[in-house]
């Protein structure tokens, strides 16, 4: 399980998701990572003044919540898996027991 979270070395570009909502995107698109969040710099802007290139900013924000929008999507398409899977457990389960209770008698 460690290996999973391993941080990819700084010239290894990670391996791209081809979770759901992934289809519409290039190939040369890869998904941001939460350590390359955190470590994200912003360059000073070019024209002279202080502070961070506003459109640099919004490119990576408007980014960021789009690889957040995916993960939530996959997150709540997981769980209602999870819990269709779990009723036709507790179907089959309920079966199962109502045949073993005709068998006995």
């Amino acid at each position: 399980m460690r290996a999973f979270f391993r941080r990819p070395r700084h010239n290894e570009r990670p391996a791209p998701s081809r979770g759901p909502g992934a289809n519409y995107r290039s190939s040369a698109y890869l998904p941001l990572l939460p350590w390359q969040v955190r470590e994200r710099r912003f360059r000073p802007t070019r024209l002279g003044r202080r502070g961070l290139d506003p459109e640099e900013v919004q490119l990576f924000l408007d980014r960021v919540a789009g690889d957040l929008d995916l993960a939530y999507r996959a997150l709540r398409e997981s769980r209602l898996e999870t819990a269709r899977i779990k009723d036709a457990l507790r179907r089959w389960q309920s079966e199962q027991a109502q045949r073993a209770d005709a068998g006995r008698r």
